[in-house]
This record gives structure tokens, C-alpha cells and sequence, in this order.
């Protein structure tokens, strides 16, 4: 393969040692039926299997096309491909998931949407081999954060998706220490598609994204792009002060025409109960946000490398 390779595929590895054989069984086959020059780059993000060591024999066995990024612990799957994306010497950029539920020999196809003049590839799962409430719930948060943040992406949780190189050298020069990589290309993207992919069952092992990290990640989103959140809120506690002007006026009006009575006690309580919920809902936005400043103004490493495995001829090129 040539030193200069056109496409570049970022694969993040998390305690993937179950199905790692299969992948690379997969992998390397359909990138050599594309006939282009490629390279794999695998970030072990502080697996505590063996994911490392058949990374490592892996490397051994196509160092022409692999190199292997080996974190010291655990960052997460972003930061992973952030260090992929900073490494990578592609003209195109892949993202892949390691566990096959999105098929190597899809890669082809996006590449031929960018063959079109497309800069950004987005993909949208069908037929989705997941549960019915991770399929509903998606569905939901990708409504939400299309209208909070107006970027549009049909399918946000498709890891395979593809980039070229200027948007990878625009997300290489943010700073941002907690971002959702595919908004943020969609952003800087003049002419981006969303194409249909299959999606298949996890081969082995378990998801490695809870419900928190869901969450977490949707926060980000809402949080990273727009502070519609903040607006939203703002509004929210003008109507309820209004509201609660009003009530305070009727309840005055009402003890001077009524006289003092203490039926409506637990009414009170109940609406103390609500405005206090709403309270540290909002403190809790606005401790995201806060918390996003804190993170940056430190300017911490967003990740450590261990070592890096790659042949000479990549190291020089």
C-alpha cells in the first residue's frame, strides 16, 4: 500500500477481545476489494481484556496498512476517535465501530457518496438490531436535539459515518474537551448526505453505552451546540412567576373576602413541591453548562497515549 493513503478507518476498542478475530476476518478483505490505498488505525481505549495483545498481533500480521494507538486508560469513545482523527493521513476519514454491527463492507458505499462531492457521509441504520426501547428512544432525543440545536442528523447514534480531511482538520483544531464528533462535523460540513446502511447484531460481548452515558451524551449535544436550553428556561420561569403573581393575588383577595381558612394547605404544598422541582431542574442545566467551562479552563490533556504501533514507512510519511 502506498504511504500516502487515501482513506484512513478509525476503529475505537473498548474490551472488544470476544470479537476483535471476527472484525479483522471481515476488515481487511473489504478494504482490499476497494483498490484504493488505506490504513486501519485501532485506539485501544484502556481495555482490561486482551484487546491490546491481539491488537498488537494484528499489527504484526498487515503493518503495511495497521497502526494501533494505545491509550494508558479509559477516555472514552470520542476522545478515541479524536486521537484517531489527529493521527490519521487519509484524504478520507472512516469511523467504525469494533463490535460489526456496522458492516466493514459498507464502507464502499460511503466512499462513493463522497466520490459525488459529498463532505461529510452521515448513515441511518435500517432494519436496527436493537431493543424496541433503545430504537423509541432514539427516535425521541434525535426530534429533541434537531429542534434544540437545528442540527439535523436522522440517525445520531450510527457510528459509521465518513469525513474528509479539511472537516477532520477544523474538529482537530477545536479545543473542546467534551463534544459529540458527528454534530460538530455536520457544522462544519458544506455539503453533507445521509445514505442507508445495514445494521447488524452486536457479534460479542455487551453495549458499552448505559443509559447514564446516553444521557450524558445527549447533554452534550444540547449543552455543546445551543443554549436554547438556557432560553427555554428562562421562559419557563417568567410564565411560572406570572402565574405565581397571580395566585398570591388571588389567594390575598380571597382571605380578605373569605377570611383565613386552612383547606388549601396541602394545594400549597403541592405547588411549592412543582416550583421547587423546576428550580433544580434549572440549576442543574445550568450546572452543565458551568460544568463544560470548568472542563475547558483547565486545559487538561484530553488523553494520554502509551505508545503508538506503526511501521517506519508510516512513521515517516
Amino acid at each position: 500500500m502506498s504511504n500516502s493513503p487515501l482513506v484512513s478507518i478509525v476503529i475505537p476498542v473498548y474490551n472488544e477481545e470476544a470479537g476483535l478475530a471476527a472484525l479483522f476476518s471481515r476488515l481487511y478483505p473489504a478494504l482490499d476489494k476497494l483498490a484504493v490505498p488505506y490504513e486501519i488505525l485501532f485506539i485501544n481505549d484502556g481495555s482490561v481484556d486482551r484487546s491490546a495483545a491481539l491488537l498488537r498481533e494484528q499489527f504484526q500480521v498487515r503493518p503495511d496498512v495497521t497502526r494501533v494507538i494505545l491509550f494508558n486508560g479509559n477516555y472514552g469513545q470520542h476522545m478515541a476517535i479524536m486521537a484517531g482523527f489527529e493521527h490519521a493521513r487519509g484524504d478520507r476519514i472512516v469511523t467504525l465501530d469494533a463490535d460489526l454491527q456496522n458492516p466493514p463492507e459498507e464502507v464502499g458505499n460511503l466512499l462513493a457518496e463522497m466520490d459525488k462531492g459529498h463532505d461529510y457521509v452521515g448513515t441511518i441504520r435500517k432494519l436496527r438490531q436493537d431493543t424496541a426501547f433503545r430504537r423509541y428512544a432514539s427516535k425521541a432525543m434525535n426530534r429533541l436535539r434537531e429542534r434544540i440545536t437545528s442540527i439535523k442528523m436522522t440517525d445520531q447514534g450510527c457510528m459509521l459515518r465518513a469525513y474528509s480531511k479539511d472537516i477532520v482538520a477544523a474538529i482537530n483544531q477545536t479545543r473542546d474537551t467534551s463534544t459529540y464528533i458527528p454534530a460538530l462535523a455536520y457544522s462544519f460540513a458544506h455539503n453533507p448526505v445521509e445514505i442507508e446502511v445495514a445494521h447488524e447484531e452486536r457479534f460479542a460481548g455487551e453495549s458499552k453505552y448505559s443509559l447514564y452515558k446516553l444521557i450524558q451524551l445527549n447533554f452534550d449535544l444540547m449543552t455543546g451546540f445551543s443554549t436554547a436550553p438556557l432560553q427555554v428556561f428562562s421562559l419557563i420561569g417568567i410564565a411560572i412567576s406570572m402565574l405565581s403573581i397571580a395566585f398570591v393575588g388571588y389567594l390575598a383577595i380571597r382571605r380578605l373576602v373569605i377570611g383565613p381558612e386552612a383547606e388549601g394547605v396541602f394545594t400549597l404544598f403541592g405547588i411549592a413541591f412543582f416550583l421547587i422541582g423546576i428550580t433544580l431542574f434549572g440549576i442543574g442545566l445550568l450546572g452543565e453548562y458551568v460544568g463544560r467551562i470548568y472542563e475547558q479552563v483547565r486545559s487538561r490533556p484530553r488523553y494520554m497515549i502509551q505508545a503508538v504501533l506503526q511501521s517506519d514507512k508510516a512513521h515517516d510519511a
